[in-house]
């Protein structure tokens, strides 16, 4: 079917890449071998959040797909190691990272590979297949996977402890 993915670990990864974008409602979509993500930034809370946005240049392209390969992921995983402060803490459920780790987390426990992802304020669409191949649609609220993302802290203590 395919190779072994971990899509905890990618689209924790591709959060953090939307998240300083200002990035939080969008489509994901997996093709051939890389993600491709279309959102527009959400209005800036503040004008410090503006300020950053602009210095990184997330303005300029604001309407244009976003690629992310493999090559991608693995650069934008090591700067995000060195602004990891607290490992062992419990992080925010609700930061874009955390909750697509989650998603992504949820994925990988059914064996599924991501087709499609469309993340809303509140909920999310997860469009995927099964290890048989079958097509699967689950809406629903973002909330709703919070007892997801507690297990897989509990789980990634365990492993470290």
């Amino acid at each position: 079917m395919r190779a072994k993915t971990s899509y905890e670990q990618e689209l924790r990864v591709i959060g953090q890449a939307l998240e300083t974008r200002g990035i939080t409602v969008f489509e994901l979509k997996n093709q051939s071998g890389q993600y491709v993500v279309r959102g527009t930034p959400g209005k800036p809370a503040s004008i410090i959040d503006s300020m950053r946005r602009l210095l990184k240049g997330a303005a300029k392209d604001a309407g244009a797909p976003l690629h992310f390969s493999s090559d991608e992921l693995g650069r934008i995983e090591q700067l995000g190691k060195t602004k990891r402060a607290k490992p062992d803490r419990l992080p925010d459920f609700y930061n874009l990272s955390n909750t697509l780790r989650t998603l992504g987390g949820y994925l990988n426990g059914k064996d599924a590979e991501l087709l499609e992802l469309h993340k809303r304020p509140l909920s999310v669409t997860l469009l995927y297949q099964n290890n048989r191949g079958h097509p699967h649609m689950e809406d629903r609220t973002i909330a709703s996977f919070f007892n997801v993302f507690i297990e897989m802290h509990g789980r990634r203590n365990r492993l470290k402890g």
